[in-house]
C-alpha cells in the first residue's frame, strides 16, 4: 500500500489508478470493514487524526479531482464522507524527497515521458491533505 504524500498530479495513469484503489482500501480499513491491513504503517498518520475517516475521505476526494482533471471517471460515490472537514497532516521534507525519488524510479520504467518532465522539478507540491515541515524520512517508511 502506498498513500503518496506528494500531489497526485505527479503520478502517471497507472499510479493514479493504483492510488485510488489503495486509498479506497485504506478507507475500508479505517472504518473497520476489513480483517487485513489493519496494522499497515502507511495508515498510522491517518489513525493519529481525530477523524481518520474524514482524513482519508478528503485524501480520496483530491485523488478523484485529479482523475477528473485528466478525463478519468472515478466513482466519487465510493468516498464514505461527502464534505469532510479535516485538519492537515504534517509531512516532512525528507519524506517528500524520498517519495519523489521512489516515484521517479517507477516512472523511468512505466512512463519515461512523465519521468523526464518530473525529474526537472526542483520543488514539489504535496497532496492538499498534507502540510510540509522540516524533517527526515518517516519512521514507518521501509528504506
Amino acid at each position: 500500500m502506498r498513500l503518496w504524500s506528494v500531489h497526485p498530479s505527479y503520478l502517471d495513469a497507472k499510479g493514479l489508478v493504483a492510488l485510488w484503489r489503495e486509498a479506497l482500501l485504506a478507507q475500508k480499513v479505517l472504518m473497520g470493514l476489513t480483517k487485513g491491513y489493519r496494522n499497515h504503517p502507511q495508515l498510522d498518520r491517518f489513525k493519529e487524526q481525530i477523524h481518520p475517516e474524514a482524513s482519508i475521505a478528503f485524501y480520496l476526494k483530491q485523488v478523484c479531482e485529479e482523475a477528473k482533471a485528466r478525463g478519468y471517471s472515478f466513482d466519487e460515490n465510493k468516498i464514505a464522507i461527502n464534505n469532510p472537514k479535516v485538519v492537515t497532516i504534517t509531512v516532512s521534507k525528507g519524506q517528500v524527497a524520498f517519495e519523489m525519488e521512489h516515484l521517479c524510479q517507477k516512472l523511468k520504467v512505466r512512463d519515461p515521458l512523465k519521468y523526464k518532465l518530473i525529474s526537472q522539478y526542483k520543488k514539489f507540491e504535496v497532496h492538499p491533505l498534507f502540510e510540509l515541515a522540516e524533517g527526515g524520512i518517516a519512521k514507518w517508511e521501509k528504506v
